[in-house]
């Protein structure tokens, strides 16, 4: 159960990390908020799973989750370049994942 909640918890970081650009430098009330509210959720259910989960783990699994969500949104929501080389780093990124949840 701690890794549903880790994952969960990258998905609201990718939902914060999004986010920030539709902000516009938190001009924008309802971004902001949301924004906002996705920070608080996506750090506590990070907390959550740091109950069971060794520390180093779970963050570089929260970051690599975070990292290749926001990496794919920004090729489908904000029209970013998905050249061969960065979909590789991104592939790569997963692996570490896959890597990491394999031997934790």
């Amino acid at each position: 159960m701690p890794w549903v909640v880790l994952i969960v918890a990258g998905i609201f970081e990718m939902g914060w990390a999004i986010g920030l650009k539709y902000t516009d430098g938190f001009s924008r009330l309802w971004p902001t908020v949301w924004t906002a509210a996705s920070m608080v959720v996506s750090l506590y259910l990070l907390g959550q799973a740091l109950r069971t989960l060794p520390v180093g783990t779970a963050y570089a699994v929260w970051t690599g989750v975070g990292a290749v969500g926001t990496a794919v949104l920004g090729v489908v929501l904000l029209g970013e370049p998905a050249t061969p080389a960065r979909l590789a780093c991104i592939g790569l990124v997963v692996a570490g994942i896959a890597g990491l949840r394999m031997v934790s």
